[in-house]
């Protein structure tokens, strides 16, 4: 994989995860300050509109990286950090469409069924992302063992 793929895509995540926990957090925990308040915090439109704007940013890394990194990986059989990746691969899909569906949902029930399985996916995703990367560390062959 290319570095620039590679920032491109930890950037990318970085944004997406960043502005939507932030989002999550003013949407869920935070209390408003008057009693009459239409959000509950003042940044929370802010962030949900940069939220929508960066995902395409990140759903675009993964396409880019989808024929230079986890398609070869897969064919290759390669071991390491394998089951990571396709753990990231796998969540990234419900996380992707369950985030469409909760901005097109017209029903209350749609939209917070859909936003739980967004929110679920989004902390296990990223959970998993930043384990498939610290893996790294420990995943380099040594002499005795093949590549």
């Amino acid at each position: 994989m290319r570095r620039t793929d590679a920032a491109l895509t930890h950037v990318a995540v970085a944004l997406a995860a960043g502005t939507g926990f932030a989002y999550g957090w003013m949407l869920y925990c935070a209390e408003p300050a008057d009693e009459f308040a239409l959000v509950n915090h003042p940044w929370q439109p802010a962030l949900h509109l940069l939220h929508v704007v960066t995902v395409p940013l990140f759903v675009f890394a993964l396409g880019l990286l989808w024929p230079t990194h986890i398609l070869p990986k897969l064919r290759s059989g390669a071991r390491a950090r394998r089951r990571s990746g396709i753990c990231v691969m796998a969540l990234a899909v419900p996380m992707i469409a369950s985030g469409y569906a909760v901005q097109v949902s017209v029903a209350v029930e749609c939209r917070t069924a859909w936003a739980w399985v967004h929110g679920v996916t989004s902390v296990l995703f990223t959970l998993v992302f930043v384990v498939h990367l610290a893996v790294r560390v420990g995943s380099r062959p040594t002499a005795a063992e093949p590549g």
